[in-house]
């Protein structure tokens, strides 16, 4: 296929676009990036998936049509940034970026999460300073 002046075209996608759809390389023998924007933005988010949670944008995909398009915290905003658990690594869903970021702000603690909580229904309690650093809490 002959391609015209000012375009090329993607082995990816397989569609010829004109250059200003290309990103710039100076390395390369044409001046421009192997992929188009579009694809090579594609390919970096499935490499980035892999090398992350080890998971590939398919994995990701069926959780998030697992959990029907929302977060599983939430239940109200769509499911984008991929959570998982710092210690292990283990992907656990897809979550809001609210939810995804409360979360990494309580540490993944359920103990701080469990008291979040209760604070936000009404329970409010304060610790007991018994002894230097030494805090007792309302059972």
């Amino acid at each position: 296929m002959q391609v015209p002046e000012g375009q090329k075209r993607c082995p990816q996608c397989g569609e010829v676009k004109p250059h200003g759809e290309w990103e710039r390389n100076a390395t390369s023998s044409d001046g421009y990036a192997s992929y188009c924007k579009v694809c090579r933005a594609e390919r970096n988010r499935a490499a980035y998936f892999k090398r992350k949670y080890g998971i590939t944008t398919a994995e990701r995909d069926a959780m998030v049509g697992e959990q029907f398009g929302v977060c599983c915290i939430c239940l109200d905003a769509p499911a984008e940034h991929v959570d998982h658990d710092h210690g292990t690594g283990r992907v656990r869903g897809v979550l809001c970026f609210s939810c995804n970021a409360a979360l990494g702000q309580f540490k993944d603690r359920p103990d701080v999460i469990r008291r979040a909580a209760a604070y936000v229904e009404g329970n409010v309690w304060k610790p007991t300073l018994v002894a230097p650093g030494v805090y007792q809490l309302p059972s």
